[in-house]
């Protein structure tokens, strides 16, 4: 084997190895009798030079471009000529709120917690951790734990938390009896995607859920370190109800300081007008009620930005909007602030809606199929429904994007990563020879490379690591976002560098039986 690998390689080291390795270079070249006695004896010393020879290859390799942060990514051949219809989700995607909110909300649920579900008072003293929880993980509802599940629902390991305490793999491995856990432990019978009363795992897949589970995990962690008995999913409910109890709360005091809260883009009437000019219609499909909407917008898009809109749905439910067909729009009307109980047989432009379905959306307004493209940053509840059960194409707005780029823009993350992949190579070729030699070097590989993977996860989020991959797998949460949305991006704005007939093409992967990069 190491026969094969020095012969292929003996040009590319006599130019790679004459200044750096002088001794290698000599080995190589001059002795003619190399080859054959790496094959007979395979010393500590063969395996030595081939991780050399491995290296010097690696330092030989240009480092790839960046990657633009403001980039719009394709998983799905989208033609933009073929949209007609754009459609838009409200929170996180036209309004990008700014780190302060999780903060308000962190505190808010805490201060329900401790008044209407008489928690201790001690727990006010437990501060919001930006930082600690990233998007896409698991709660185990049953157990305590928050973890991250990769495309195969495995477990990241290394990575599992009982509060804010790391728990062992090995306790990890005892306690759920295998590293891959069983697809109805974790979605239940869930048609639509949606967590369930079967399922015993609920998914962190919304930026508002961030401080909703760094609250599960302070307040886990006090009862932990006080010896203080509790139910987990008592706990968690408990919790859940606080935070979103607390919402009308926090839509009061976003609404009487909505600089402090919610990020301007001057880029967003830019885009509207650049969209209408082309011909499109536009609509607005949100939960969020309307006088928090419209101060919301107000703010990005000017007084009369509801002109920009031929339909605007406020307190969508979704996804219930997408999968109820029976329950009615009902107009909204702004004097009163009251639902009127007429029946809605035409939707109008400047006028505002309440609820109902994307059915009577579809029928009254005739947007249908492949000509409607809707952008929300919840893989579920904005993007699944609709692609999979009304055909519209889909984007999703993914503000971590931005500092998920900028990591893998770093040449540090560049260079372990590169490493990583050319070492992992080198274990794989070289695992199934049984000799002495072998084996201490195969074991002092796979020490470093377990090195490297907990750098280039680290460099993400110390706990958890990057949104989209484990180690090396997508996670659950990246693999669902790559299949219910056609686009995906950092801001609803990046739009502006392309055409309404630009085509996005989805770059050609590399399967399995395919060629091999050394970059990921």
């Amino acid at each position: 084997m190491l026969h094969k690998y020095l012969k292929l390689n003996k040009c590319f080291l006599r130019a790679q190895l004459y200044h750096s390795s002088n001794v290698y270079s000599k080995l190589i070249c001059s002795n003619k009798s190399y080859s054959t006695n790496v094959d007979k004896q395979e010393s500590s010393t063969d395996f030595e030079l081939l991780y050399n020879i491995t290296k010097q290859k690696f330092k030989s390799k240009k480092l790839p471009p960046n990657v633009n942060a403001r980039g719009v990514f394709a998983c799905n051949e989208l033609d933009l000529s073929e949209v007609s219809v754009y459609g838009f989700d409200y929170d996180y995607t036209l309004a990008c709120y700014k780190p302060c909110l999780h903060d308000l909300l962190y505190n808010l649920g805490r201060e329900m917690l401790i008044k209407n579900y008489k928690y201790p008072s001690e727990i006010a003293d437990l501060e919001y951790i930006p930082g600690f929880a990233v998007r896409g993980l698991h709660y185990d509802i049953e157990k305590g734990l928050l973890l991250k599940l990769d495309s195969f629902l495995q477990i990241q390991l290394d990575s599992v938390y009982r509060g804010r305490t790391k728990i062992s793999d090995d306790e990890v491995l005892k306690l759920y009896k295998n590293r891959i856990i069983p697809i109805a432990y974790v979605e239940g019978q869930s048609k639509n995607y949606q967590p369930n009363i079967k399922s015993k795992m609920v998914q962190l897949a919304d930026l508002f859920s961030v401080p909703e589970m760094c609250l599960l995990c302070n307040v886990a962690e006090y009862f932990e370190k006080k010896h203080i008995d509790y139910h987990p999913e008592i706990l968690f409910h408990d919790i859940k109800s606080s935070v979103q109890s607390c919402h009308p709360l926090m839509h009061r005091i976003v609404m009487e300081n909505i600089d402090h809260y919610i990020e301007k883009n001057a880029l967003l009437p830019v885009y509207f007008e650049k969209l209408i000019n082309a011909g499109k219609k536009l609509f607005l499909v949100t939960n969020s009620p309307f006088s928090f909407v419209d101060r919301g917008m107000t703010l990005l898009a000017g007084t009369n930005w509801r002109n920009y809109f031929d339909v605007i749905i406020v307190q969508a439910r979704k996804p219930k909007f997408f999968t109820d067909e029976s329950r009615p729009i009902r107009l909204y009307d702004e004097k009163t602030k009251t639902h009127v109980w007429d029946r809605v047989s035409n939707l109008e432009k400047g006028k505002i809606y309440y609820e109902g379905t994307v059915k009577q959306l579809q029928d009254l307004r005739g947007w249908r199929g492949h000509s409607v493209l809707y952008f929300g940053d919840h893989p579920y509840s904005d993007l699944a429904d609709v692609t999979l059960e009304h055909g519209w194409r889909t984007g999703a707005i993914i503000n971590e994007l931005t500092h998920e780029i900028n990591t893998l823009n770093k040449d540090s993350f560049k260079i372990n990563a590169n490493w990583l992949q050319m070492l992992t190579q080198l274990i794989e070729e070289n695992q199934d020879n049984e000799t002495e030699a072998a084996q201490i070097a195969l074991k002092k590989w796979t020490a470093e490379r377990d090195q490297l993977r907990n750098k280039t996860k680290m460099v993400f989020n110390m706990q958890f690591g990057s949104v989209f991959r484990t180690y090396h797998n997508p996670t659950y949460f990246s693999r669902r976002l790559f299949r219910f949305a056609d686009v995906y991006t950092s801001d609803i704005t990046n739009l502006l560098n392309f055409s309404t007939s630009h085509t996005f093409y989805p770059r050609r992967g590399v399967m399995p039986h395919e060629y091999t990069s050394y970059f990921m």
